[in-house]
Formats: structure tokens, sequence, C-alpha cells
């Protein structure tokens, strides 16, 4: 790491340079991203050996859990309980409520089985707000040409499309479903809601102001409102702490629902069904690149390597994003999110000689890249061994009085668990990894390539190329949770699974002990390491 600058003298810089002006000099896009962001480090990727992806370049951590074996024999699940539904959903965050919502509704019996409890994962911690095009000067075209171009047009158009098609409709549903959202101020009577008009504000990389939210704490407010619902409907068996530990195939490939295992009791669980969707989340808790994390406990890829051993293809796979605004100071809180909505209302990024260096608006892999050279070349902030950046909301305040306390909550109640006052004193920040921009390939409808398998959320890839644009991925796990419940509905009813078990694995190990891979490797990992709870262990004791 870098030594950076000490922490007073930065301090005074940037008070005598308030407020910070740009400096020039700065690398094109496509060299700052070669040169500075993690994904483009020497030796960071490894290429898949195995499966249906073999050829295919992806983090050392994620290879290793995607090329390992299962944790599971066929004596393991012999004589375990069964549970029969039409629809199994695994996930329990945003885009596993939709999509049981969404196939409850059109009349399947759903079993819903999550890792943690309803509602834990990564929807709750999106502060920034969702896109939607619903403003008169935006259109779809609009979204649909920023999303690509934040992605570096490897995007499936298909997919995009679909998604910027959903966004107005996804908004009104959200509505309906009891969420709340910020309301425009009337001109000239500053804090009187505007006719019910939608705040909308720019997000980074987007040519428009799309962005929808609740305070900062847009994915709060809509997991409450999605946790309510799926509670409350009808025809949704919920089985929380029942994590995944394999997907069961039936005599013809189709995915027949999954292998959970009942922490409670630590023993197997046979969940079947005609359909089956995947909404497990990403792979934040791998620390790829060394990193930490703005993702939850268990983000740790469980659904990838799920999807990969039953043949479901894999993209993007290579790309991750790294938010811009982590804490680096204080340590204790490494890696917590200082959400992109202080950016979309006016903080400014300053390095230790308190100059600005990149609109802090740009697309966020090309934000996080020029951060991550300002370090790398001495002019970061060192800070009790950490070094990272100013992000001066004490000028965002002086811009705008009032709203660390009414509009930026979450940003607040932040900086006060780190001791300090943040209309006083700027954030110490850095990137930190966020999100994974790609995963399982799937067609508009949500359908992998595995007959009778689906997925939706930050599980899946294709929709945000290589870098993801935010306030997306809200809207991304409504609409395609949305498609893929009603799909799964549908495909329920038109098949059957019938003599299910683990006959995939077979091919599976052949495959490994080809290419000389131990099959003493298991995967999936279902929690951290650091979590001091061994899945493997866990299982044999129950057996």
């Amino acid at each position: 790491m870098s030594v950076g600058i000490p922490y007073p003298q930065a301090l005074a810089r940037w008070r005598a340079a308030a407020p910070a002006a740009a400096r020039e000099g700065a690398l094109p896009v496509p060299d700052l991203l070669r040169g500075f962001h993690p994904d483009h480090r020497p030796g960071a990727m490894e290429r898949l050996a195995v499966g249906i992806g073999a050829g295919l370049d992806c983090p050392a951590a994620l290879a290793a859990l995607l090329q390992a074996d299962s944790l599971l024999e066929d004596v393991d699940i012999a004589g375990a309980p069964i549970l029969d539904a039409d629809v199994l959903v695994i996930g329990g965050g945003g885009a596993g409520c939709v999509a049981a919502l969404s196939a409850a509704r059109a009349g399947a019996r759903v079993t819903m089985a999550t890792k943690l409890r309803l509602g834990d994962g990564n929807t709750v911690m999106a502060e920034g707000g969702i896109q939607a095009a619903v403003g008169a000067d935006d259109s779809l075209q609009h979204h649909f040409e920023d999303t690509l171009r934040a992605g570096h047009f490897a995007a499936d158009k298909a997919l995009v499309a679909a998604l910027v098609g959903d966004g107005p409709a996804a908004i009104r549903w959200l509505i309906q479903e009891g969420m709340s959202f910020d309301l425009a101020e009337e001109a000239g009577h500053a804090g009187r809601p505007m006719g019910g008009l939608l705040l909308r504000k720019k997000p980074g990389g987007a040519t428009r102001a799309r962005l929808l939210s609740y305070r900062d704490f847009t994915g709060l407010e809509m997991m409450r409102a999605l946790r309510e619902a799926t509670l409350l409907q009808p025809g949704i068996t919920i089985l929380e702490r029942h994590p995944a530990l394999e997907l069961l195939s039936d005599d013809r490939g189709r995915c027949a629902g999954a292998v959970l295992h009942d922490l409670a009791l630590g023993r197997p669980v046979l969940a079947r069904a005609g359909a089956t969707v995947l909404a497990t989340g990403g792979a934040g808790r791998l620390h790829i690149a060394g990193f930490p994390t703005s993702n939850h406990y268990g983000a740790t890829a469980d659904g990838l390597v799920l999807a990969y051993r039953l043949g479901a293809a894999l993209r993007e796979v290579d790309s991750f994003q790294f938010h811009p605004t982590g804490i680096a100071w204080p340590t204790h809180l490494a890696g917590t999110l200082v959400s992109e909505a202080a950016r979309a209302s006016g903080a400014t990024l300053v390095n230790g000689l308190g100059e600005r260096f990149i609109p802090e608006l740009a697309p966020r892999d090309v934000v996080a890249a020029a951060m991550l050279r300002e370090i790398a070349e001495g002019r970061g902030v060192a800070r009790d061994g950490a070094v990272g950046l100013f992000l001066d909301t004490p000028g965002l305040e002086r811009e705008r009085p009032g709203i660390l306390r009414h509009g930026l909550v979450t940003l607040t109640h932040l900086a006060h668990r780190g001791g300090f006052d943040p209309a006083e004193e700027p954030f110490l920040v850095r990137p930190t990894l966020h999100y994974q921009n790609g995963g399982v390939a799937i067609d508009p409808a949500g359908r992998t390539g595995v007959p009778g398998l689906l997925a939706a959320g930050e599980v899946t890839g294709g929709l945000h190329g290589r870098n993801r644009l935010m306030g997306n991925a809200l809207l991304e796990l409504v609409a395609f949770g949305r498609r893929a419940g009603a799909a799964a509905a549908g495909a329920a009813r038109d098949e059957r699974p019938r003599n299910v078990g683990l006959t995939h694995l077979a091919d599976w190990r052949r495959a490994l002990a080809a290419q000389g891979l131990p099959l003493s490797r298991k995967a999936p990992m279902v929690f951290p390491p650091y979590g001091n709870f061994d899945i493997a262990a866990a299982r044999g004791r129950a057996a």
C-alpha cells in the first residue's frame, strides 16, 4: 500500500483549497482501467479448466469454488424429508421475494429457502436508489444507451431492453406493494410535496435524472415492503436458515429442486420442484483481490457454484464492481458503504494535495480506478495505517444546509459510528468490493440453459456487461424477479420432475479427475471462513 500524505497535512490542504479545484492530466479511460482497476491486475484471473465455461477467466478464489466437488453423496440424502412444490425459490433477498410473489400470484405453490433470515441480503444495503425512465425529459432509449455505455457495450441488448422497458411498471408495482419514495419539493415552497411527483436525481454514468430514492436507505425501504408482502402472500412456504448445498436433477437433465441443509436441526431436506429460481446474490465475501466488501455475510457465490455444476453457462465472471466510496478509516468500519447518493447530491472527492481528480459522477469503474491511481501514486491520505481519499461532506453541507441531517441520514449515522461530525470533517474513503457484474447467463424470461432452472438478481450475468450503472441493481431484482417468477410458474405447470437425485455429480467428478483437480476441495462455501462455521463438518455431524 502506498504511504500517502499524513492526515494532518492533507486536512490542512483540503481546508486551504476549499472548494477544491480540478487537477489536469486525467488518463484516457482505457488506460486508467487497464492500469488501476483490480480486474486488470497481473495474475488477478485464473482460467477455468472444467465445465461448460472451460476457458473462461475468473478470479482465483471463485475458480476454486467453481471447480470444487459437491459436499454431498447419494447416501447423504437417503431418508431425508421431502418437500414438494411447483416452484422453489432459493434466496430471501429482494429478487427472491419478487420471484416468489410473482410465482404465487400466478397460481404456483412456492417453497422459498433462505440461507439466513427472510430479507437478510444485499438489497437492504442498497442506499442510493433505483433507476427508471419516468421523467418527461427521459426515455427508455436514453436508459438503454446509458446502461450499455456504462457496461462498455458488453451487455446482452435483449436483457437491457427488458430491464429498461419494465422500469416504469416496476416503480408502479413497488408503490402498490407499499414502498415509499421521496417526492419533489414544490418550486418556491421548500419542503412541500409537488403534486406527488417523484424526486429524480442524476446518478453516475447517466445522461438524465432518473434515480428514484427514499432518503439514503432505498434498499431497506424496498425490502421492508417486499418482506411484508411475501409474509402475507398465500401459497408461499418460507424455510429460513436453509442454505442450498446442491441442485437436484432428474433423468432428463432438468433441474428438479435442491438439497437444502436445515441449520437448526443439522440435516438435509429435499425440496423438489417443477421449476427452481436461483436468487442467491453475489460473491463479495470472497474478498476478491484482497479488498474489503460492502456485501452481506452470505454473499459467497453459492448460486454460481450450484448452477455451473449442473451445466448452466456463465458470463463476465472476470468482472467485478468496486464501489468508489467504502470507508477507509476508521478501520473497524473498513468496506462499509458511503452511498453514491452523497456524490449524486454534490459531495466531491479530494486527494491529499487538496485536488479534485475525477468527475464524481463518472461510471463507478472509472471513479474507482481513478481513486486507486491517486493512492498508488502517493496522493492518498494516510491515517492510522489506512490510506484513502477525502469525500468532502462538509463542503456539501455548506452548499446545501441540512442535507446531512435530513437527506443523507444513513451517512450521518455512519459518521457518528466512526466518531466524527461529517459537517466538519470529511470521510476517508477508498474503493470496496461491491457487486458481481457477471454470473449465470439468462434469457429475458430469466431462464438459464438448464431446463427447469431460472435465475434473477445479482447471481445472473449479461445485463450489466463489464460495469453496472448505479440504480440498475434494484431495478433488475424487480424486473427479472417478476419475469423469472412468472416463467417458473408456467414451467412448473408444463413439466414435473421424475427420478430425482444427484445424477449430474458423476459426470462432474469424472471431469474434475480428468483435469487432475482434487475431489477433496468442496463447495459451496455457504459462509465465509472467518465465520467459524464449517458446513462440511456440520453436515458430517448430522450424518
